[in-house]
């Protein structure tokens, strides 16, 4: 064996680790104990020359080589899954790596996947989610679903949602507005990687800035959490934050009024011709369930 080339063992230890953040939840996966996982990954560092994770009292995390090489050996490892199930037969149950930006998997995924399972039993869905956009390149997937714009390299992708942005709050704050002006009383929770922001919305409604306070998070699924605790007044991206809306006991702040987003969602993949037949299945579904 060369001495860069670790045991099949150790790499499938380490993917399990790496997924979980956790040497307990892998080693619970995997049928091992912890101190056996713990074992193999220093074993793996130690070939490889290079530390993979970090330890703290009661975590995990990993270092930035980890990071590096998670996504690689979990390609590798899915890869050789897939060539042994096509060579040697087929398995009961296909696993698909979706990983999608985390108010579209927490809002339109999960409540949907259910009546995929029905109808498609032997495939698998696995979900990743991603609050911006950084960290969609994170993990191996079969396709994503991405917030913004489409990607101009070679990857093809699907459109699949917009957003209609308005206000909403508790029924005590909005209990206070009267008129859009009194929307400044409150403090503002902004989604920092949304292009149509309180500023936009603000502009439409014809109102400055100027003064206003703002708090700040970066995901829409926190902004509704934040406001539900009644932080202030966040902004509701229907569809795709009803959920959490409904969840968290918001209301619409002014009647009637919503203005369209600046952006939408779309799923990428890397080309329709090269996508696994359970990738190709999940994307026929989706693009249905949503038409």
């Amino acid at each position: 064996m060369s001495a860069r080339t670790p045991s099949l063992n150790w790499l499938r230890v380490f993917e399990a680790a790496a997924r979980t953040e956790s040497f307990a939840r892998a080693a619970a996966q995997l049928n091992m104990s912890a101190a056996a996982v713990s074992q193999q990954i220093k074993a793996l560092e130690t070939q490889l020359g290079a530390q993979l994770f970090r330890r703290h009292a009661h975590s995990v995390g990993l270092t930035d080589a980890g990071r590096a090489y998670f996504p690689v050996v979990q390609q590798a490892l899915l890869s050789l899954d897939t060539a042994t199930t096509s060579l040697f037969g087929e398995s009961r149950e296909q696993q698909l790596f979706v990983h999608a930006a985390l108010v579209f998997a927490h809002g339109i995924l999960a409540p949907a996947l259910p009546a995929f399972h029905d109808m498609h039993p032997g495939i698998n869905p696995v979900l990743t989610t991603a609050s911006n956009a950084s960290e969609l390149g994170y993990h191996f997937w079969d396709m994503q679903i991405i917030f913004g714009d489409p990607p101009t390299g070679g990857d093809e992708n699907d459109p699949l949602l917009a957003e209609t942005v308005y206000p909403v709050a508790t029924p005590d704050i909005v209990g206070q507005i009267i008129r859009p002006a009194d929307l400044l009383n409150w403090p503002l929770i902004e989604v920092t990687s949304h292009r149509a922001g309180w500023a936009y919305t603000l502009r439409e409604l014809r109102l400055s800035p100027a003064g206003a306070q703002f708090r700040f998070t970066d995901n829409s699924v926190m902004a509704c959490a934040m406001a539900s605790a009644g932080a202030g007044i966040a902004l509701a991206r229907a569809p795709a934050t009803d959920l959490a809306m409904r969840s968290a006991g918001l209301r619409p702040c002014i009647d009637g009024f919503s203005i369209p987003g600046q952006l939408q969602y779309h799923l990428v993949y890397p080309s329709l011709s090269s996508l696994r037949p359970a990738a190709r299945t999940f994307r026929s579904w989706l693009l249905d369930y949503l038409g």
